[in-house]
C-alpha cells in the first residue's frame, strides 16, 4: 500500500469567499450566474450567462473547453470554441474557476475554485476531487527572491487495476 502525502493548504480569503458565495445562492441558476458575474466585475453578456449557466448550474464539476463546447452546442448556445476558451480564462482570472493541467495538452476547468487536489483517471480522462483532509505533502520549496507561491496543485494519476 502506497501512502500519498500532500500539503494541507490553509483556508484563504478566496476559499472563504467561495464557501460564503455558495451559501448565498438562490437556487435559480440564471439569477445566481448573473450575481456571480457582477460580483467579480464581469458584465453578464448573453454568452457569459449561457456558459455560466452550463458550468455552474450542475454543481461542482470538471470540464475541458471542448466538453463545454459540446454541451453548449447541444443546448443550442451559438458560441465558438475560441469564445469558450476566452470565457473560461476570464472566469479563471476572476476566481470563478480553477484551471487544472493534467498534462501538457489537456486542461480542465473546475467550478470548485477552493484549494483542493485531484485524482486523474488515465484512459477515462476523468478528474475527481480529493477530499481536503486526505492530502498531506511534505515541505514546499522556497520560492526565488521576489516571488511567492500562488498555490500548490497535486494531481494523483489513477488507472484501473488489471485482473490477474
Amino acid at each position: 500500500m502506497t501512502e500519498t502525502r500532500t500539503m494541507m493548504m490553509p483556508i484563504s480569503k478566496a476559499d472563504a469567499a467561495h464557501a460564503a458565495d455558495r451559501k448565498d445562492l438562490t437556487g435559480c441558476p440564471w439569477h445566481d450566474v448573473k450575481s456571480m458575474l457582477r460580483d467579480v466585475g464581469l458584465r453578464p453578456t448573453r454568452q457569459r450567462m449561457a456558459l455560466g449557466w452550463i458550468l455552474f448550474g450542475k454543481g461542482d464539476r470538471h470540464l475541458t473547453a471542448e466538453a463545454l463546447y459540446e454541451e453548449a452546442t447541444r443546448a443550442k448556445v451559438p458560441v465558438s470554441l475560441a469564445t469558450i476558451y476566452n470565457t473560461l480564462h476570464q472566469f479563471t482570472e476572476v476566481g470563478l474557476l480553477r484551471q487544472v493541467a493534467v498534462d501538457g495538452s489537456k486542461a480542465y476547468f473546475d467550478t470548485n475554485a477552493s484549494s483542493h487536489h485531484h485524482f486523474f483517471v488515465e484512459g477515462e480522462d476523468a478528474l475527481l476531487d480529493i477530499p481536503g483532509a486526505d492530502v498531506i505533502v511534505g515541505k514546499t520549496p522556497s520560492p526565488p527572491e521576489g516571488f511567492e507561491i500562488a498555490r500548490v496543485d497535486v494531481v494523483v494519476r489513477l488507472r484501473r487495476k488489471t485482473k490477474a
